[in-house]
């Protein structure tokens, strides 16, 4: 049964069911209290409808793609997560580059079909991914569209229907744990103008004002590395949402926040990384500890570098779900440790 888990929020602060996240927690003179401590887990509902390149997703034990097995792994691994103190992850519906970075997209993942309308398949999976969210106490951080994927849209139209059927889809199945980010990184390598960054406000207007009971979904959209949102977007988003990918220093980190801050329009309201490839999680400084500083939340981006296992990396295709490599133990590790985590009742 849906509806255990609600999100909201109260000025920079993220609540679960009524209670600031985090209560009381402090770590090393830093604020975490209100945050949203999360990791980037876009290939959860992963599909690929292209004949020529599914092939390319096969896992190592068996040589063929399962699609259902993916969902049966993701789900299979989240209470680890959040064991660890991990109160929310990022899920998008066109998911992500299965190689974790990638100029051409010929496979075709996408459950948002080209007129708008939403494949069933895809949203089974979700179902099971956003049930369990639920239960775990846990928010899922909803992404509609990707570059790439988006080409594959008919028009314009297509767009608004695919905001439109898909926020219809989480109000009527009664998930009050859910985020919406309208695109991944609004600044890079869009075709529509509605979802590039001047036009994209229009597509969070359009989510916020869809309700179901006197209740509506939170709304925001993210840019790429190290790019500050513009001036629409911070008015109209309920989050604004960063991403860290080739901010090397963390300084920069700290800089960016601040300078969301001081775009004119700026009310408050949490300021969320849900992107960052950046790890070195044994050093006293990192990209994870600078937004803490600066008391914004931060989220993990792990792909697989060239040569590396099948058990590293969260965004290439097939992926491996558990706390698997030292990288992802190093995030995890800190994660736990920031956020003071004490083990829930979940009554389940």
């Amino acid at each position: 049964m849906t509806g255990k888990t609600e999100v909201s929020i109260h000025g920079v602060q993220f609540f679960i069911n009524g209670e600031v996240t985090y209560p009381g927690v402090t770590w090393q003179g830093r604020r975490i209290e209100g945050l949203l401590l999360n990791s980037r887990m876009v290939q959860g509902i992963f599909d690929d409808l292209n004949p020529e390149t599914r092939g390319l997703w096969a896992y190592p034990d068996t040589g063929e793609w399962d699609a259902e097995r993916n969902t049966r792994e993701f789900i299979a691994a989240m209470p680890a997560w959040r064991a660890h103190g991990i109160l929310a992850f990022t899920v998008n519906l066109q998911g992500g580059s299965p190689y974790g970075y990638s100029k051409e997209q010929p496979w075709i993942n996408s459950a948002i079909a080209p007129d708008g309308s939403l494949r069933e398949d895809y949203l089974a999976r979700l179902s099971q991914i956003l049930d369990r969210a639920d239960g775990l106490g846990m928010v899922v951080i909803l992404g509609l569209f990707y570059f790439g994927q988006e080409a594959n849209m008919q028009d314009e139209a297509a767009i608004i229907a695919g905001v439109d059927n898909a926020t219809d889809w989480v109000l009527e199945h009664g998930y009050r744990n859910v985020l919406i980010e309208i695109n991944n990184e609004c600044n890079v390598r869009y075709r529509q103008p509605l979802l590039m960054p001047d036009g994209v406000h229009n597509l969070i207007a359009r989510a916020k004002s869809r309700s179901r009971d006197g209740n509506r979904l939170l709304v925001g959209t993210s840019y790429g590395g190290g790019v500050v949102p513009q001036e629409n977007v911070v008015k109209e988003s309920d989050f604004l949402l960063l991403h860290g990918n080739r901010v090397d220093d963390p300084a920069r980190i700290r800089e960016m926040v601040r300078q969301t801050r001081q775009v004119s329009g700026y009310t408050a309201k949490p300021i969320l990384f849900n992107e960052d490839d950046h790890f070195d999680f044994d050093r006293p400084d990192n990209n994870f500890i600078a937004a803490v500083d600066e008391y914004a939340s931060w989220g993990y981006f792990d792909y697989r570098f060239e040569g590396e296992a099948y058990d590293d990396g969260y965004q290439n295709v097939p992926v491996n779900w558990e706390i698997s490599s030292e990288r992802k133990s190093g995030f995890f590790g800190l994660a736990r440790q920031i956020a003071d985590f004490k083990e829930p009742n979940n009554g389940d």
